[in-house]
């Protein structure tokens, strides 16, 4: 990926994984590489920024499929699949946060010591 990018974000975690991507998500091959020329490239503005010595993991090597579409369009399936379940999931959390709100304390309400706050 061009590092350069204005667009550019990587972030480690403490388990050592680290991601790569674009932040406008137009780099359908992240992390290996964005479009050839990708019409919002912009150079990274670096002024007043301290650098640590920290350094980022190599990126990992490129799979087989990056030149023939294979790999993006796995994960546009991928993607698609996710965007067809979101609203079901987010239906299913929304339902599950509005039974706790209804019974916060559930059974502990009615099992609890005389004079007890929980």
């Amino acid at each position: 990926m061009r590092q350069d990018c204005r667009y550019y974000e990587s972030r480690t975690y403490p388990n050592g994984e680290t991601v790569r991507k674009c932040d406008l998500d137009l780099a359908p091959e992240a992390p290996w590489r964005c479009p050839a020329n990708c019409p919002k490239w912009e150079p990274r503005l670096d002024a007043g920024w301290t650098y640590g010595s920290m350094v980022s993991p190599v990126t990992p090597e490129e799979p087989p499929g990056l030149d023939d579409g294979s790999a993006a369009a796995l994960l546009d399936e991928a993607e698609d699949f996710l965007n067809s379940v979101g609203p079901q999931v987010l239906a299913e959390v929304a339902e599950e946060q509005r039974r706790r709100q209804d019974h916060p304390a559930g059974w502990r309400r009615l099992f609890r010591k005389r004079g007890s706050d929980n």
